[in-house]
C-alpha cells in the first residue's frame, strides 16, 4: 500500500447541510468535517447497515439499477481484464434488494465478492430522498447520485465538473491528485474505461514502480483523508482522486457542478477530434497549431478579435447558447463531408 505524508486541508462545518463559503472559491480540495452529520441517512448508518439499507429503500422507484459485480480474487478493484479485452467485473442490471442483501450476506467475510453501483441518479431511482437529506450548495442545478457498495477501490480519474462528495454510510479513503501529475499517473484508453474517465493504470494497493516509476514523483504530490459518516469532500475540477470503500456498507452521495453553461460542449470531445486531426502532423506544423490554439483559444480575451467588426465575429463571437448550437451544427457539416 502507497505512504502518502500530506493530508487534505480540513475545514469545519458550522452548520450541517450547508457548503461552507471557502468552498466556492478554493482551487484545492477541501474536507468539510460533519457537513451533512444531520442526515437521516446517516444516522441510521451509524445505528446499522441493515437500518441504513432500509431507509434508502424507502425511496428507491423499483427502477433496475447498474451494479458491477466481481470475483472475490479482484479484492475489491474495479479495473480492465489482464489482457484488456474488456473489464475484470460483469456489468448487471439489478434490483437493489438484492443487491443489498448480497452486500449484507458476505458482510463477514474476509474476501467477499465485490458489489458496486456507481452514479445513480437521486431524483429518478431515488425520489424524495433530497428533501429528507438536503445540502444547501450554492449551485445551478448539480447533478445528484448515490453511489453504493461494499470494500471497493475506485481507479484515480478525474472529473470534468468540480464535485462535492458526502460520506453517508461507511468510510471511504480519499488519494488526490493536482492535475499537473497526469503523466505521472499513466493513464489508461482514452476510449473506453469503467466508469467512463480515463483512468490510472497503477493499483494503489501494490504499485509496480517498475512498470509505472514516475508514480513516485506523483505521490509528491498527493494528499490523503478519510472521510468517517456525515462527512463531505470538495474535489476541484480535473483533479485526481482514488477512492477506497473501507466497511461492509458504503453508501456516497454527490453533488456535480459546472462552472460553465450547459451548452458549452465538454472539451473531452475536443481533445478526441484533436487525436484525429493534430497529433500525427509533422512537427512543424503541430508548432503552428499550438500558437494557432493560444491565439484563438488558450491566450483570447474578450479584446482578441476587436478588430473585426462585430457582425462578421462569427465564431469568433461572444459563446452563447445561440452560437453554440450554430458552431455544432458547423461542425457536424465538415465532420459529415
Amino acid at each position: 500500500m502507497i505512504s502518502i505524508d500530506k493530508t487534505i486541508k480540513e475545514i469545519g462545518c458550522t452548520e450541517p447541510g450547508r457548503v461552507p463559503k471557502d468552498v466556492y472559491t478554493s482551487l484545492e480540495p477541501m474536507v468539510i468535517r460533519g457537513l451533512v452529520t444531520d442526515w437521516p441517512l446517516v444516522k441510521m448508518g451509524l445505528k446499522s447497515a441493515p437500518d441504513a439499507g432500509d431507509y434508502l429503500k424507502s425511496f428507491y422507484q423499483n427502477i433496475p439499477v447498474t451494479a458491477s459485480i466481481g470475483d472475490p480474487d479482484i479484492e475489491g478493484r474495479i479495473f480492465y481484464n489482464k489482457d484488456f479485452s474488456g473489464f475484470n467485473y460483469q456489468s448487471v442490471k439489478a434490483d437493489l434488494n438484492d443487491l443489498l442483501d448480497n452486500i449484507y450476506n458476505c458482510a463477514e467475510d474476509e474476501k467477499p465478492p465485490t458489489f458496486y453501483m456507481a452514479s445513480t441518479f437521486v431524483d429518478r431511482w431515488f425520489s424524495g430522498f433530497r428533501e429528507e437529506n438536503p445540502l444547501n450548495l450554492d449551485a445551478d442545478n448539480p447533478l445528484v447520485s448515490v453511489w453504493l457498495g461494499n470494500r471497493s477501490r475506485i481507479a484515480a480519474h478525474y472529473d470534468l465538473p468540480d464535485n462535492i462528495a458526502c460520506c453517508a454510510v461507511g468510510r471511504r479513503r480519499f488519494t488526490l491528485f493536482p492535475p499537473d501529475q497526469l503523466a505521472n499517473l499513466y493513464p489508461g484508453p482514452i476510449d473506453w474505461a469503467p466508469g467512463g474517465q480515463p483512468i490510472s493504470l497503477i493499483d494503489f494497493k501494490n504499485p509496480d514502480y517498475k512498470q509505472f516509476p514516475n508514480f513516485k514523483h506523483a505521490l509528491e504530490s498527493a494528499q490523503v483523508t478519510t472521510l468517517e459518516p456525515g462527512d463531505g469532500i470538495y474535489i476541484p475540477s480535473m483533479w485526481w482522486h482514488h477512492v477506497e470503500g473501507l466497511d461492509a456498507l458504503n453508501i456516497l452521495v454527490n453533488y456535480w457542478w459546472r462552472q460553465s453553461p450547459n451548452y458549452m460542449d465538454t472539451p473531452a470531445n475536443t481533445l478526441l477530434y484533436a487525436l484525429m486531426s493534430i497529433r500525427d502532423l509533422p512537427v512543424e506544423q503541430k508548432k503552428i497549431w499550438r500558437g494557432m490554439f493560444d491565439y484563438y483559444i488558450f491566450d483570447a480575451d474578450k479584446d482578441s478579435h476587436s478588430h473585426i467588426p462585430e457582425q462578421a465575429r462569427g465564431s469568433l463571437g461572444s459563446i452563447n447558447e445561440s452560437l453554440s448550437r450554430k458552431i455544432r451544427s458547423l461542425l457536424l457539416k465538415k465532420i459529415n463531408r
